[in-house]
């Protein structure tokens, strides 16, 4: 897990950046003049306007957690419980490649299901990043 987030870290950091970058600092001012404490305001006012830079770092995080065998492998060998190394493993070593059909086909699905709840929550067409 250090060694994943490690590496997935700038995938969420930049995306959150690039947002962040773009919010007016008056807005936050503003808040204050208007009688918000800090917590208020951040709260309140900026992190509204930061929220598709989470949802677009998480959605990419994620997206690539999920492919992600090769560093848990060179880490943590093959003790790891990951899908993407159990999908591996059936297609490499024991020749199941009807349960890493089922596999490959059930991780399809989720990250379908995933992405339409996050266009229902959020909407594609609001992803951006400045």
């Amino acid at each position: 897990m250090v060694a994943m987030t490690h590496v997935l870290l700038p995938f969420m950091v930049l995306p959150l950046y690039a947002v962040m970058r773009t919010i007016p600092r008056l807005h936050m001012s503003a808040a204050a003049s208007l009688g918000a404490s800090t917590a208020q305001a951040f709260w309140r006012v900026y992190w509204p306007q930061s929220l598709p830079g989470v949802g677009v770092g998480s959605l990419l995080v994620f997206i690539l957690a999920i492919g992600y065998y090769i560093t848990p492998a060179l880490v943590d060998g093959r003790s790891g419980q990951l899908i993407s190394n159990m999908i591996a493993y059936h297609m490499q070593s024991s020749l199941n490649w009807g349960l890493a059909a089922a596999l490959g086909g059930l991780l399809l699905a989720f990250v379908l299901v995933l992405y339409l709840v996050y266009n229902r929550l959020v909407g594609i067409e609001r992803m951006r990043l400045g």
